[in-house]
């Protein structure tokens, strides 16, 4: 499809579905609002539906890629509504497969053989299909059961000219909209075109496997498959079969007895393990992507795939957030919002007080709730607003952060709704901050960088040498270039009295 009838199909859905009446009064020029008034696919839209539905029904109906986006969307609470952040966190990925015939060619060309050599057994139809992928279930000659994971055919054209379109679509936001400057479309589009491109490379999302299953090598807390490496190329990804409860599957879960208080706190534990221990956290824990091993209900575990969107946190973000956590724990207002001024979250003439005290308003209220009713994610969604007022920065790693959080918190409530994050999440973060900054802790590290501090140390005298001889040029560099001002300006005074002795 042409990228001008692709623009004429949007047109049409976006007129059928009256999404232009998401936009504020007023907000863009005139002749751009009549021309979305005079939509002729206006005509058709099917009334009584809510603003959100009848965006997450145009986004269902123009595809794949666009589906993916308001999926990554939803996840942004920071800067959508209640309303539509909610339905839009409703959509669903189910995508027709394409044809096995396809699935095998891509498969024996990536893998330079037949399919039959390869595999003892290989499912024609797929297990699942999705946007970007499709799943078929296979058997190794040694009796390993697996499963193949293969890039649908054509599917980065179509991707690449949406995103183009989504630019657009950005550009005209940010420009028009009354808070497009604030909202950063653009830099949201851009952060959405890095995940869903990255998802096509499946040696990628192999290697995050292969680390994350390399993290928690004992498996008690969460299980992660085995890459099959042999088998898996760019488009083809080929890992163990697992046999678990869908974590949603609450029936199931309870008719095995699991202990449902144990995989609430134990959620919460994986996600803080991840981020603070490993700096290299699942980014899309959603339901479908976890499953439980039941097979001992008094110490269930998770099993956790599709590890295509990682996060991870520099040295200074974890501390800052570690600190900004306790902070927010303890209603320490004042520190926290020292903090975002010191890590540089907001410019540094922000006025310290003036933070302190839309923090302070924002919070109290949710604290004097009950703490089962507190959510954290969403107070960090509360937080990320106010800071959004100060001109915070969106910073991508805690967005993946805030959403991955988000979801564990919600998936350990439907598991246990008494379960109390706060209590699991603060002792861990006052002991991450005891051992990092332990003296232990410290000659570690002391440790870890002596070798390359020694590798440097021979180069150090022609270093500081060399900073003395720039310093020195720069030195004489400035006098010359001072004293040939001062000749300018004696040379110009001198003009200047033979001008008044003319006169």
């Amino acid at each position: 499809m042409s990228r001008l009838a692709r623009l004429v199909q949007i047109l049409k859905v976006a007129g059928r579905h009256r999404l232009d009446e998401l936009l504020p009064a007023g907000s863009l020029p005139i002749p751009l609002a009549l021309a979305l008034r005079a939509n002729p696919w206006r005509l058709q839209a099917t009334a009584g539906r809510a603003r959100a539905e009848r965006l997450r029904l145009a986004l269902e109906e123009l595809g794949p890629v666009f589906i993916k986006f308001g999926q990554t969307l939803s996840t942004r609470r920071d800067l959508l509504p209640v309303d539509i952040a909610d339905e839009l966190a409703r959509l669903q990925d189910n995508v027709p497969p394409f044809a096995a015939a396809e699935s095998r060619a891509i498969i024996e060309r990536e893998l330079g053989d037949s399919v039959d050599r390869l595999f003892a057994s290989f499912e024609a139809a797929p297990m699942a299909s999705a946007s970007v992928a499709q799943v078929h279930a296979a058997t190794l000659h040694d009796g390993r059961e697996v499963v193949v994971k293969v890039v649908r055919p054509g599917i980065e054209a179509v991707i690449r000219q949406d995103i183009a379109l989504l630019f657009t679509l950005a550009r005209l936001a940010a420009r028009y909209l009354p808070d497009g400057r604030r909202l950063r479309p653009v830099e949201v589009v851009a952060d959405y075109e890095h995940v869903i491109l990255d998802e096509l490379d499946l040696g990628r999302e192999a290697a995050n496997t292969s680390q994350l299953k390399r993290n928690f090598v004992d498996g008690k807390l969460v299980y992660v498959p085995e890459v099959h490496w042999d088998y898996t190329r760019r488009k083809v990804f080929t890992m163990e079969r697992i046999h678990g409860i869908p974590v949603t599957d609450l029936g199931a879960l309870r008719a095995t007895g699991a202990d449902l208080k144990v995989l609430g706190e134990r959620g919460v534990e994986i996600f803080f393990t991840q981020v603070f221990r490993d700096s290299f956290f699942h980014a899309d824990m959603h339901p479908g992507n976890i499953f439980v091993d039941a097979s001992d209900p008094a110490d269930p575990r998770y099993i956790a795939i599709d590890c295509a969107i990682i996060g991870s946190l520099s040295d200074s973000d974890q501390y800052y957030l570690a600190r900004n956590l306790l902070g927010i724990f303890r209603r320490d207002y004042h520190e926290v919002a020292q903090l975002h001024v010191e890590c540089g979250w907001v410019p540094p003439d922000t006025r310290v007080q003036d933070f302190e005290q839309a923090m302070r308003a924002v919070c109290e209220p949710v604290f004097e709730r009950p703490i089962a009713e507190i959510s954290f994610g969403q107070l960090l969604v509360y937080l990320f607003r106010t800071a959004a007022r100060f001109d915070m920065e969106v910073q991508p790693s805690l967005v993946l952060l805030q959403k991955t959080l988000l979801n564990i918190e919600g998936l350990g409530r439907q598991l246990y709704p008494a379960l109390n994050l706060w209590d699991t999440a603060q002792p861990f973060l006052e002991q991450w901050v005891q051992d990092r900054y332990s003296p232990q802790s410290m000659l570690k590290r002391i440790q870890h960088h002596a070798p390359g501090w020694l590798e440097q140390l021979p180069q150090l005298p022609d270093v500081v040498l060399e900073n003395l001889r720039e310093h020195r040029d720069s030195e004489a560099r400035l006098q010359a270039e001072l004293a040939r001002r001062e000749r300018r300006q004696a040379d110009a005074r001198r003009v200047e009295r033979r001008r008044l002795f003319a006169a």
